[in-house]
């Protein structure tokens, strides 16, 4: 069939078009999820009254506190912190051309916790309580930050040269993640063991992982990181497919593979410090939600970045969602379920890979 220059032609609209329909559901679901998450927990609010309240026409100052002050930043921080992890993970399974490539997995995480510590308490950065509410509060942000931040560095720079090696499989890569994890944790116990009981107990409930002890000065430095981190992936997506077809074929196309690989795993790095500076260690979404995604909207990042971004969303949303009403009135940390669900995925894939 002969095709006029300069036209789209109508298959390939229609199948760009459905992908776009796709995350556009996933869109509203989520906006669906954050009404539905606002309005239950242990005093449950009406639907109606949730969407008046948002939209600035509630006459109930109680319902107001309780949404405003606790359950729509620990939603939006759910929210920010499952995209930028699922954009994390989607990046550096690309990068390192690795299905396996998490934060979590590579042990970036576990680097991001232990510079947090660090920061927490060697730096000053933070201040220790005894409270459930409140076992750490971030004091310095931008000193805890840049200490998790230095920290996944360290941990990215040794998985960088691990991938540059031709002979080493992904398995490999992630048991090298694996030693990585293992390491920092070890840092992060030594940390602990001369901490007094007050901070022992602090730190301890702090690496559990949990959205709801973010308040709005947290939920900005997570949105702006996020926003900015998801900007420049989106803008790399035409070099992410190239990669993804192998690095001659991207080097023939004129895609710099090393100074994609380097600048990318770095604002990988800084987001995933961002998020566990303030939330914890919250493992498997940046593994989990990358390859639910594929399955709905392919491999092309054009629709796969803003997807994952979706996924993370959803999945970290919803978690918290149910985390919150398990055991209600106690609130269970949100990593729990993260990890009962991200674990046999995790197997999952593994076996998958080893078949193949």
């Amino acid at each position: 069939m002969h095709l006029e220059q300069g036209r789209i032609p109508d298959e390939y609209t229609r199948y760009t078009g459905a992908k776009a329909v796709r995350i556009a559901v996933g869109l509203f679901l989520l906006l669906a999820l954050l009404v539905v998450s606002i309005s239950v927990g242990a005093v449950p609010i009406p639907l109606g009254e949730v969407l008046r309240t948002l939209l600035g026409v509630g006459n109930s100052r109680r319902w107001a506190i309780i949404i405003f002050n606790i359950r729509l930043p620990q939603a939006l921080t759910a929210i920010s912190a499952g995209a930028g992890l699922a954009v994390a993970g989607v990046s550096m399974q690309s990068i390192l051309r690795n299905p396996l490539g998490s934060p979590f997995t590579l042990g970036i995480a576990n680097a991001a916790a232990f510079g947090a510590a660090f920061s927490v308490m060697i730096l000053g950065g933070g201040a220790m309580h005894s409270s459930a509410a409140d076992a750490v509060s971030i004091t310095n942000p931008y000193l805890t930050t840049m200490a998790a931040f230095a920290a996944c560095l360290l941990a990215t720079a040794v998985i960088l040269v691990i991938a540059g090696i031709k002979s080493v499989s992904p398995e490999a890569m992630i048991l090298a993640g694996v030693a990585l994890g293992s390491l920092f944790t070890a840092g992060t116990m030594f940390l602990q063991y001369f901490a007094d009981d007050v901070q022992l107990a602090a730190m301890v409930f702090w690496t559990f992982g949990d959205v709801g002890r973010a308040s709005w000065r947290e939920l900005l430095a997570i949105v702006i990181v996020t926003l900015a981190s998801s900007v420049y992936f989106l803008f790399n997506r035409w070099n992410y497919n190239a990669v993804d077809a192998g690095e001659e074929t991207a080097r023939g196309l004129g895609v710099s593979v090393t100074q994609i690989r380097i600048i990318g795993m770095a604002v990988a790095s800084l987001l995933t410090a961002t998020i566990i500076a303030f939330v914890g260690v919250i493992g498997f979404v940046g593994l989990i939600c990358p390859h639910m995604v594929r399955r709905i909207v392919g491999d092309d990042h054009r629709f796969l970045v803003p997807g994952s971004l979706l996924a993370g969303a959803l999945l970290l949303l919803a978690a918290d969602t149910v985390a919150r009403l398990i055991l209600a009135p106690n609130v269970l940390p949100v990593a729990i379920l993260t990890a009962v669900t991200g674990a046999p995925m995790f197997l999952y894939l593994l076996v998958r890979g080893y078949r193949r």
